[in-house]
């Protein structure tokens, strides 16, 4: 079994505005489409609401608000995408109708979510999602912010503090989530640092102890390294974001997964470029720049990084 992984996918904004004036398939190139093909099943995070309705999340202090049209979701079934994570900074940007909102289109298109919920208790359960045989649990949180909780009858995010240590109830939806294999995706950490923060690293150690078999985080805006079964950050898959040029967040990786039996055993990470509002494959002097920095992040966990072609391996065996 093959999975694929994406970090942020930002369909509000700028990438709105572009799918409004052209087709969801002007977003990805031919041959980030057929990447993700090759994969099994495909999990990536939604950093935007899918919506029409909804009024701006009132904090004064916030600075960006991603919402997608609807058409949005044209996007994610081109890409083959089986299920998002909603747990991170942007799902409540537009309120709980646009949450909802986003929910209701996810679940027409027969989409999974995990998460992000009308209340609590659905926010915080994990999804299952299933391939040959094979079934795979996925568990989401995020540590930011506070403000988007979800709460009894109150619709919002899976969220936990996790300077503090990771929760009872989210190291036992991990340990208790009863599948082959349980994937983490955490959306952690600051934006726009080069790798995870202690508290990240520690948080990881808990998931992994109570039954992660990979675990996939995001938030940074930027891929870090690889430790074992954990990829730290995923990086972005498509945004509008200004380009820091120390850190290279439009120079991105889309990672696919292979499992032997219930274990992962190889990691192909495919460089991409992200231009504004589309995602292409890297030509050769962007993958240069990206096959030394993921060999430098990796190292510093003393993770063995591969050239195979036009990819970056890791072999978990």
């Amino acid at each position: 079994m093959k999975l694929a992984l994406a970090g942020d996918t930002m369909l509000g904004r700028g990438v709105a505005e572009h799918l409004r004036a052209t087709s969801p398939d002007a977003l990805f190139d031919d041959g980030v489409v057929a990447s993700v093909r090759e994969a099994d099943l495909f999990v990536l995070n939604l950093e935007c609401a899918i919506s029409d309705r909804g009024e701006r999340w009132p904090d004064p202090h916030k600075p960006f608000f991603f919402r997608a049209p609807p058409a949005a979701i044209d996007v994610l079934t081109l890409l083959g995408v089986d299920c998002v994570t909603l747990a991170n900074n942007h799902a409540l940007d537009y309120g709980a109708p646009a949450l909802l909102d986003t929910i209701e289109h996810l679940e027409r298109a027969g989409i999974a979510r995990v998460g992000a919920g009308p209340d609590r208790r659905e926010a915080r359960q994990p999804t299952v999602l299933e391939h040959d045989g094979f079934t795979l649990g996925v568990v989401a949180v995020t540590d930011h912010p506070p403000d988007y909780a979800a709460a009894p009858g109150q619709p919002g995010v899976a969220y936990a503090d996790l300077r503090s240590g990771a929760p009872h109830w989210l190291l036992d939806a991990i340990g208790n989530v009863g599948t082959d294999a349980v994937l983490v995706s955490p959306h952690w950490g600051p934006n726009m640092i080069s790798e995870p923060l202690p508290h990240v690293r520690a948080a990881a150690a808990s998931f992994r102890a109570a039954g992660a078999t990979l675990i996939a985080g995001h938030s940074a805006h930027v891929f870090h390294g690889a430790d074992e079964n954990i990829l730290y950050d995923l990086g972005d898959f498509i945004d509008d974001y200004a380009t820091n040029r120390r850190l290279r967040n439009d120079l991105g990786l889309l990672f696919l997964v292979t499992f032997d039996g219930v274990r992962p055993t190889l990691v192909e990470a495919v460089p991409l470029a992200l231009d504004f509002c589309h995602t292409r494959l890297a030509d050769r002097a962007e993958l240069g720049w990206i096959e030394e920095r993921f060999r430098r992040a990796c190292g510093a966990f003393g993770t063995n990084v591969e050239t195979r072609g036009d990819r970056l391996v890791i072999d978990m065996a």
